[in-house]
């Protein structure tokens, strides 16, 4: 019997190793332009998705000028993975974006469509304590528009 608990334990243990290696997360920060002129920062967290093995991104993005936060919810492109579809929390704009290497490329267009503006990201490198940080700023723009 000592032996049949001491298996299943074994067992329960490297299963949920298994389960945290595969809840890893990857955060990246991107800056560029919109615009041509207007600069923006965007933080996207990556994950997988424990129900599907698909990729789940939870992000936000700010005009460098502004210290507020938008939420946004990415949609990739299961045909051309390297193609993202980034709608702002409320619908007040939609990037549509092309992923080359570590740089986005695309536009930012209007709910109206009536402006369409150039977008250029590229990945930039954080510290421990810059994605702490911006982990933190994620949770609390999340709360902000998710809070019941």
């Amino acid at each position: 019997m000592k032996k049949v608990i001491f298996f299943i334990a074994i067992c329960c243990s490297f299963l949920n190793q298994l389960s945290a290696q595969s809840q890893t997360s990857v955060s990246n920060l991107y800056k560029g332009t919109v615009d041509g002129k207007t600069p923006v920062t965007i933080y996207i967290k990556t994950e997988e998705n424990p129900c599907t093995a698909d990729l789940m991104y939870t992000s936000m993005y700010r005009l460098n000028k502004s210290k507020n936060w938008i939420q946004l919810d990415i949609t990739q492109n299961k045909k051309k993975e390297n193609e993202f579809i980034m709608v702002e929390h409320g619908f007040s704009g939609v990037f549509i974006l092309q992923k080359t290497g570590n740089t986005f490329s695309g536009l930012w267009i209007s709910p109206d469509t009536k402006k369409q503006l150039k977008v250029e990201l590229k990945e930039a490198t954080m510290t421990k304590k810059e994605i702490e940080s911006h982990e933190s700023t994620m949770e609390k723009v999340n709360y902000e528009n998710h809070d019941c």
